[in-house]
């Protein structure tokens, strides 16, 4: 019961961490046109600070993911989550371009602790077969995370000004990262007699589960080594590239696409863009429990399946997004859908699966830290496309992207992950 108890406790411990670090990184988006026009700060600046946002936040994937599985998840997610609330002080402490760049800089590391620790503490209290289902509705936690986080930051604005969308997450980060540190606790070691396997190499068993407390360091090194070898995880990588590319195009644009473009109000921007999140739940529970349970298709072929649908579904809002607002809701919400779920997949379920138990932050941040370069281009590429084409010109260019996020699994389609040892 003990053992149940704890696995629990990870489950939802986790689950509301990682909706917490949004709360972290939505106040910029809400507060970006109370910035321009108070501070005077242009479009590109505002694109900059993104960028660097998400420069330090992708090398941070990397770095972290590496750290995630030799130091464990509770420190990295909790000392993490402190040190993004001191920036989300300080950020709103400030007032000069510069000032936000470094802080949203210094924050965008430590924002990037969350995937790869939270992902790693739900490795270890799940199994390759029901991790699909687990992460499916395990994952919800980043679209209800944006939601609850657009929501506060909106609320926040109109009521007490723009530096209160920084201060209020502070506090709320802060308190979670405490009861982080308190409640995670690391899946206790298989004793069966299973022999463990390093993700990426062939079906020899590497060393039998009775050795793995004396061979853990070792073994842990080895299985980072062949997981970032294996070139299932690149390609998971590369499609995540154009993924996150879109999701974040969308996360920090649109509310001020509604109000720049569509003449919403600057709170009603800020609700009407939470049906992406929204649309995104349903999304990520349903292509999660199909990956499990239909077991003729892999998780590729169902993550590029739906990055097709995303292709029409952009197509589609940039053509009706102006005609009324439940056009726009209604469609945003299918996007949402179309883009959370192959974005949990890859991100999720597919890279815990190459990782396996001993590298599966490796995994997983590594596959992020891709997408998130992909990230970074958008902080550039959004303010020049639409400062020389205009603003119907950005989707479009999305849905180009989304076909090529399906492309790159291609090769990826018939191929699965080798056997792990369950957590």
């Amino acid at each position: 019961m003990s053992e149940q108890r704890d696995r629990r406790v990870a489950w939802g411990v986790t689950w509301l961490a990682y909706a917490t670090y949004y709360t972290g990184r939505k106040g910029f988006s809400a507060a970006k046109s109370s910035i321009a026009s108070e501070l005077h700060v242009g479009e590109r600046m505002l694109g900059a600070i993104d960028a660097a946002y998400l420069t330090t936040y992708a090398l941070g994937q990397f770095a972290n993911g590496l750290l995630g599985d030799r130091i464990g998840a509770r420190r990295l997610i909790g000392y993490g989550m402190l040190l993004s609330a001191a920036c989300c002080v300080a950020f709103g402490r400030a007032s000069t371009a510069l000032a936000f760049l470094i802080c949203f800089a210094v924050n965008g590391y430590a924002q990037s602790s969350g995937w790869p620790g939270t992902t790693r503490a739900m490795a270890e209290w799940t199994t390759a077969q029901n991790r699909g289902t687990v992460m499916a509705f395990w994952a919800t936690c980043y679209q209800v995370g944006g939601i609850a986080a657009s929501v506060i930051a909106g609320w926040l604005l109109v009521r007490y000004g723009w530096r209160s969308a920084f201060w209020g997450p502070a506090l709320i980060i802060g308190v979670v990262a405490l009861l982080v540190l308190v409640l995670l606790k690391p899946a206790p070691r298989e004793p069966s007699k299973q022999s463990l396997y390093l993700p990426g190499s062939s079906t020899a068993p590497l060393v039998a589960a009775p050795d793995i407390a004396l061979a853990d360091a070792p073994l842990r090194r080895a299985a980072q080594k062949a997981v970032l070898r294996n070139p299932v995880l690149w390609l998971y990588a590369t499609s995540y590239f154009f993924i996150k590319f879109i999701r974040y195009a969308l996360l920090f644009w649109l509310p001020y696409y509604l109000t720049k473009r569509l003449g919403y109000a600057e709170d009603d921007a800020a609700y009407a863009s939470t049906a992406f999140e929204v649309g995104g739940i349903v999304g990520v529970i349903v292509i999660g429990t199909l990956s499990d349970r239909v077991a003729r298709l892999s998780r590729s072929m169902l993550a590029a399946t739906w990055l097709g649908g995303l292709a029409v579904l952009l197509l589609f809002y940039g053509w009706y997004a102006g005609t009324s607002v439940l056009a726009n809701v209604s469609i945003l919400a299918l996007v949402g859908a179309a883009l959370f779920g192959p974005d949990s997949l890859i991100s999720g379920a597919a890279a815990q699966d190459a990782g396996g138990r001993h590298a599966a932050a490796t995994a997983t941040g590594f596959v992020n830290g891709v997408g998130s370069l992909g990230a970074i281009l958008e902080g550039f590429a959004v303010p020049l496309l639409t400062a020389r084409f205009g603003w119907d010109a950005l989707f479009p260019v999305l849905v180009g992207l989304a076909v090529c996020a399906a492309l790159a699994l291609l090769p990826a389609l018939r191929r699965r992950a080798p056997p792990e040892l369950t957590a």
